[in-house]
């Protein structure tokens, strides 16, 4: 049986059944439970199901409709996601201290992270999920107040728990990016990824095309020769010789 295949037939199922647990689908599909959950995590990447702890859900447009705003932002541009997550990934080595945030394009980067051994640190709801049922990855997940719309914890708490680690990379996301540097739309989140930044020896900010040109309430921080730019298309020439020149590297992900 293809890998196409057995896909196919994972979702035949979860169409006609709703829901399906890991275990469930290894034993129908004689597949080993890794293969199941890279199976799901393409078609949560198409928008066709939804994972959850130890399995995954169909997903039907009235259910997206009540869902909190990080399910929405997963579904847009899901093919520039996945080709700049793919190779933010291959960035992480086995072993590694990881900062993931609470990003859209983060958390499909975290879905091909779940077979390395990693230490992850997260404010992110559906990122600790999604580690909570792998036994490769040890979850570390900040303290401080939950926004459930925005799937993510956050505030004083979160800021100090943050600022008490050190990690080797910190991946990031962010809603605009302009020559001024990486902006976001909410104060407390700005807050949260300064502190992720300032805790890791580098930081990958992955950002489809979507965000060129874009400010939002706060610029999160001015370009870095510590950080490194991953986007899908290149960006406007002023972005790009501002990142080039305040020594930052610049990486472009193909479909």
């Amino acid at each position: 049986m293809t890998n196409k295949q057995r896909t196919d037939l994972i979702e035949h199922y979860i169409r006609e059944h709703k829901y399906a647990d890991l275990r469930t689908l290894a034993s129908r599909f004689q597949s080993s439970l890794s293969t199941v959950r890279r199976a799901l995590d393409q078609l949560e990447t198409k928008g066709m199901v939804r994972r959850h702890h130890g399995g995954a859900s169909l997903v039907e447009t009235d259910t997206v409709a009540q869902e909190y705003d990080f399910i929405a932002r997963n579904q847009r541009n899901p093919d520039e996601k996945f080709a700049i997550a793919s190779l933010v990934a291959n960035e992480v080595q086995p072993g590694m201290t990881v900062i993931l945030d609470a990003g859209s394009t983060t958390y499909t980067v975290a879905r091909l992270l779940v077979d390395k051994r990693l230490q992850v640190i997260t404010n992110s709801l559906p990122v600790a999920s999604l580690f909570s049922d792998v036994g490769s990855v040890e979850t570390i997940v900040t303290g401080g107040t939950v926004y459930n719309r925005l799937g993510v914890v956050l505030g004083p708490m979160c800021e100090e728990s943050i600022s008490q680690v050190h990690a080797d990379i910190a991946i990031l996301g962010g809603a605009g990016i302009t020559e001024n540097g990486i902006w976001n739309h909410n104060a407390l989140i700005v807050a949260a990824q300064r502190k992720m930044i300032a805790a890791a020896e580098r930081t990958i900010f992955a950002l489809d095309f979507s965000k060129f040109g874009r400010k939002a309430l706060s610029l999160t921080t001015p370009f870095d020769a510590r950080f490194t730019i991953v986007t899908n298309t290149p960006p406007p020439p002023a972005v790009a010789r501002a990142i080039r020149d305040k020594g930052a590297r610049l990486v472009l992900a193909r479909k």
